[in-house]
């Protein structure tokens, strides 16, 4: 059976008490925010329903929310934030391991902050901890083999702060430590990964959600994920027993999108082959028929306070 395609959103999200929301290619474009999901989310809050936006972000969900305000996503859109960097730092206290090697940004470094870690060489490590690469705009994950399998012959274990295999910035498709943990697993290492679409984030995001409900918990029946990626948003809500509502003018615009309405052939070919279907689709989360906004509608000069917003995964440089 087709995925419904839905030109209007608000009778769908009615449905449920918790939407789990991605954050970039849902909420965000990268650059700014998207007003009509901005507006959609804020009106299911008026009506009584909670917004947790989970996003794959290696930062603390602090600094992403400041991110949040500078891209103009509305304080009143969502009630909770969880990102990967929250998951890592639980991670790595699960873990134990207190010598760590760290694969990212120098602002990465925030989600080690407040623990009793301490950032090593190479040969000092017991635990790797990857964030994304230390530049993805130059390098390529296959650059850092050599190193990882170091790595995987001493047995290290990895942390995955980012699970995303890429993410769209601007015009480019640029890789993030997903794409590493990837290549360590098949290299015989063991990868934590930490976000969607596996269970930690989930149950950071279930936890915020009783709390953001005055702490009754969610009914996973009255939950839906709202996301734009097969592999995370989409997979994430079957391991949980979510529904889920798709977008595809995000990540698989290019597969989905033609000529800014989504069609419906593309859709069906990206989502071939899922046990699990979303239980409806949309070019872009909002009230209204829109065009769904191409990347060139609103192009970034170089040099500008927003460029310098895309070249990280949710933090100053990016």
């Amino acid at each position: 059976m087709a995925v419904k395609i839905l030109e209007t959103a608000g009778a769908l999200l009615a449905r449920y008490d918790v939407l789990i929301s991605d954050v970039w290619g849902v909420v965000h474009d990268g650059v700014w925010a998207l007003p009509p999901a901005c507006e959609a989310l804020t009106r299911y809050r008026e009506q009584g329903g909670a917004v947790v936006l989970l996003s794959n972000a290696p930062a603390p969900s602090e600094q992403v929310a400041d991110l949040l305000d500078k891209k103009r996503v509305p304080r009143d859109a969502w009630d909770r934030l969880i990102t990967s960097g929250d998951v890592t730092r639980s991670l790595i206290a699960e873990s134990h391991h207190r010598k760590i090697f760290h694969i990212g940004w120098q602002s990465d470094r925030a989600v080690f902050d407040r623990a009793d870690v301490e950032l090593v060489s190479e040969d000092e490590a017991d635990l790797v901890v990857a964030t994304e690469l230390n530049d993805y705009r130059t390098e390529q994950p296959e650059q850092y083999r050599p190193l990882l399998e170091r790595f995987a012959a001493r047995g290290l274990p990895f942390i995955c702060g980012n699970p995303d295999l890429v993410v769209h910035v601007g015009h480019d498709l640029l890789p993030c430590a997903g794409s590493l943990a990837l290549i360590y697993e098949e290299l015989g290492g063991r990868v934590a990964y930490a976000g969607k679409p596996y269970r930690p984030a989930y149950d950071l995001a279930l936890e915020a959600a009783r709390s953001a409900r005055g702490g009754h918990p969610a009914d996973p029946a009255k939950v839906l994920v709202i996301g734009d990626a097969v592999r995370t948003d989409l997979a994430g809500a079957r391991l949980m027993g979510f529904d889920s509502l798709f977008i595809a003018g995000g990540i698989h615009r290019d597969e989905t999108m033609r000529d800014g309405v989504l069609d419906p052939a593309g859709l069906e070919a990206v989502l071939a082959g899922l046990t699990v279907k979303p239980v409806a689709a949309m070019a872009a989360l909002g009230e209204g028929r829109r065009r769904h906004l191409q990347p060139t509608d609103h192009p970034v000069p170089e040099g500008t306070a927003a460029a310098a917003s895309l070249s990280h995964y949710g933090m100053p440089k990016r």
